[in-house]
């Protein structure tokens, strides 16, 4: 399965921190998969970030894919 552009851009920035481990990989991924979800549910981008803990800006990057 192909990686989501905003799940590679997170993933990126962590590892240019050195942040990023396995486990976060797994965390980072399972938050997209999630706001894509509930994008296709009909929640607000707001209400989806809530939830997730990605930024507006992330759900609405997901949303566009």
């Amino acid at each position: 399965m192909e990686e989501s552009v905003i799940y590679q851009d997170i993933l990126q920035k962590g590892e240019a921190r050195g942040e990023i481990r396995g486990e976060a990989r797994g965390k980072i991924k399972g938050k997209a998969e999630v706001a894509k979800n509930l994008l296709n549910l009909g929640m607000t981008l707001a209400q989806i970030a809530e939830v997730t803990g990605l930024t507006i800006e992330q759900v609405s990057q997901l949303e566009s894919e």
